[in-house]
């Protein structure tokens, strides 16, 4: 059997997306910082499920992570068909009082280490037939910045989302679908540890999905190969609303309501 590759599988989405793959009968290799919570999750996996459950712990923040991480992956004899990278960050402060190591960071989670584990992975995928890459996007990627945090995390996700499309024009071919799950307000316990729970209590509920929902519409979107899913219709509809509406006006709306996808 063949191993699912999931970073920031802990928490929120990540976790969801972990729950239903070992519901599907796939093997797991979970990646995350905090190794008591990988060896909860990994325990729980393997007994509710029956499925190999491995893990690695990592912080992809550091620049030797993705290498690391795919010589375990060589070092275990595991046959990765899937990637599924989920792990978030999230700077709450103004970019000019952030440090550049701060934002540093934040490009090399979103976007840096994204990048160099698809390249470390693309020969193997193309030498076992094929496989699929699942980047955790937002619907952020959609809409102007909106207010003075989070200033890099729309530009990040929009880049994800051209890197998605790059990546299906060059590998499609050789039976490699990448997909770019583009959530909007998601409920998850990150809100809360970054500090913006009082952001997130002003959406309105009916603006809100559970990552449950998030994961499963993701999962079901990949599988079929599509290449960008907007989780739920009032994100759908809205994103096609951007495409005519004022930016001012949105950024506006944006700054009222709070900001972005957060695991």
């Amino acid at each position: 059997m063949s191993t699912v590759l999931i970073t920031g599988p802990t928490a929120g989405i990540g976790k969801s997306l972990a729950i239903q793959m070992a519901e599907k009968g796939h093997d797991l290799l979970l990646v995350a910082r905090r190794e008591h919570r990988l060896e909860e999750i990994s325990s729980d996996l393997k007994e509710k499920y029956n499925v190999n459950v491995n893990y690695f712990v990592a912080d992809l923040k550091d620049k030797s992570a993705p290498q690391e991480i795919y010589n375990y992956v060589k070092s275990s004899n595991l046959d990765i068909s899937i990637l599924m990278l989920n792990a978030g960050y999230q700077i709450n402060t103004k970019l000019e009082d952030a440090s550049l190591e701060d934002e540093e960071d934040c490009l090399r989670v979103l976007g840096i280490s994204v990048i160099m584990l698809t390249k470390l992975f693309l020969n193997d995928l193309k030498n076992r037939g094929g496989g699929h890459i699942m980047v955790v996007s937002s619907v952020a990627a959609f809409a102007p910045p909106s207010g003075e945090f989070a200033v890099l995390y729309g530009p990040v996700k929009t880049f994800m989302n051209r890197f998605v499309e790059a990546l299906n024009g060059a590998y499609n071919k050789s039976n490699i679908y990448a997909t770019s799950l583009c959530p909007g307000f998601t409920v998850t316990e990150f809100h809360e540890k970054s500090g913006v729970q009082d952001r997130m209590d002003k959406v309105p509920k009916y603006m809100k999905m559970s990552a449950d929902d998030v994961a499963k519409e993701g999962i079901n979107g990949m599988l079929k190969k599509k290449e960008i899913i907007i989780t739920g219709g009032i994100n759908k509809f809205l994103v096609g609303f951007l495409k005519w509406f004022p930016r001012s006006i949105i950024r506006s709306i944006g700054n009222a309501i709070a900001g972005g996808r957060y695991k």
